[in-house]
């Protein structure tokens, strides 16, 4: 039976948005404990990509998740949990022991901070499922034919050499059957290197229209001689207006296929307490938006309730300045719920946020 998303009702004429990543278990001692104090763990999932899927599904997207679990009661527990949330997972693969020796779910243990103390992240994905799959065996073209919109993050290719080429190879087909590609950089020390990371994703630039981030790429003030320098060198990690608005113009400049960047900026007065603001180009135009202030239950997907705010907004063909700020409300609203992924299901309370609206709805 096709998955039905009740929450599209009769929409028919909704973009349809299809994303690539690994989904992996997450475990994290509770109330805010260290994982060597802990005596049991939180069982969750989540993972980039997938956590942008949910989060569109929960606002009404049609929104589709393409990934390779083991075929056991954990892998079928990650798509249960996807599509208790309305995510289609039509096209996931539950692998077998011989197309996967490993056999096995990525894991990652999340140790939450609290007030000076930093949140953790230890990675246990080595030899999974998603990545020892071969994705030879995949035809692309016949996997995104049906879909408006693409969305890629540099997590997938740090993963390895087979995971690169199929991230590659879905930028190649996206291109060619006339998708939207949005691409979020998401760098992870853990994984890669930092040259490895932007090598490989300035590869990715000249099949991208929407670029979340802007790093890890190289931006070279001069192609034919690097000694000159990155456009990005010596930019603070909380740039001015102006400093924003010269590397976007570079990218865009050096890239005319992207049609709007976006990043978001963050101020983290503690553990608990940030600041968020963003910047965008689009349009020919870059915009800043509203800072929003909150304490922190759950830090971890801020990044992925950003890009699925945009890529919601755009969908919508909201105006620059609410788009870029209906991004950063969903990434707010985001720090203030359990797991991965912002589970928000209606957009009127992002947007009531987004207008600093902070009455009781009743």
């Amino acid at each position: 039976m096709e998955h039905f998303n009740p929450l599209l009702k009769e929409d028919t004429d909704s973009k349809k948005f299809f994303t690539i990543g690994e989904i992996m278990l997450r475990l994290t001692p509770p109330n805010y404990e260290k994982i060597r104090m802990t005596s049991s763990f939180e069982a969750s999932y989540g993972g980039s990509e997938a956590n942008i899927a949910l989060a569109l599904a929960n606002l009404g997207v049609d929104s589709t998740f393409f990934s390779v679990v083991p075929g056991n009661s954990l892998g079928k527990s990650a798509i249960r949990m996807l599509r208790s949330n309305d995510v289609h997972c039509t096209p996931m693969i539950l692998s077998t022991p011989e197309e996967t020796p490993t056999h096995r779910l990525g894991t990652y243990y999340l140790e939450a901070g609290y007030g000076i103390r930093a949140s953790k992240v230890i990675y246990d994905r080595k030899h999974s499922a998603f990545t020892e799959y071969d994705y030879s065996k995949v035809d692309l073209h016949d996997l995104l034919k049906e879909f408006d919109w693409l969305h890629l993050s540099g997590i997938t290719p740090a993963l390895g050499y087979n995971c690169r080429r199929l991230v590659m190879d879905s930028l190649k087909a996206a291109k060619e059957l006339g998708l939207t590609v949005s691409f979020d950089g998401n760098f992870r020390s853990a994984l890669w290197s930092w040259e490895e990371a932007r090598d490989f994703c300035t590869e990715c630039l000249p099949y991208v229209d929407v670029l979340l981030g802007i790093e890890p790429y190289h931006l070279w003030k001069n192609e034919e001689d690097h000694s000159q320098g990155d456009y990005k060198d010596g930019v603070p990690l909380q740039p001015s207006y102006e400093q924003q608005d010269m590397i976007f113009q570079a990218f865009v400049e050096r890239y005319p296929n992207i049609k709007c960047i976006a990043r978001h900026v963050r101020y983290a007065h503690s553990g608990s307490e940030n600041s968020l603001k963003a910047f965008m180009w689009f349009e020919g135009h870059t915009f800043e938006s509203r800072l929003f202030t909150f304490n922190i239950l759950d830090r971890v997907g801020g990044g992925d309730a950003f890009a699925s705010g945009l890529i919601y907004a755009m969908m919508h063909n909201y105006k620059p300045m609410d788009m870029i700020n209906f991004a950063v409300a969903s990434s707010a609203i985001k720090h203030t719920i359990h797991g991965d992924a912002n589970i928000t299901d209606d957009a009127q309370s992002i947007r009531d946020l987004m207008n600093m609206n902070y009455d009781i709805k009743r």
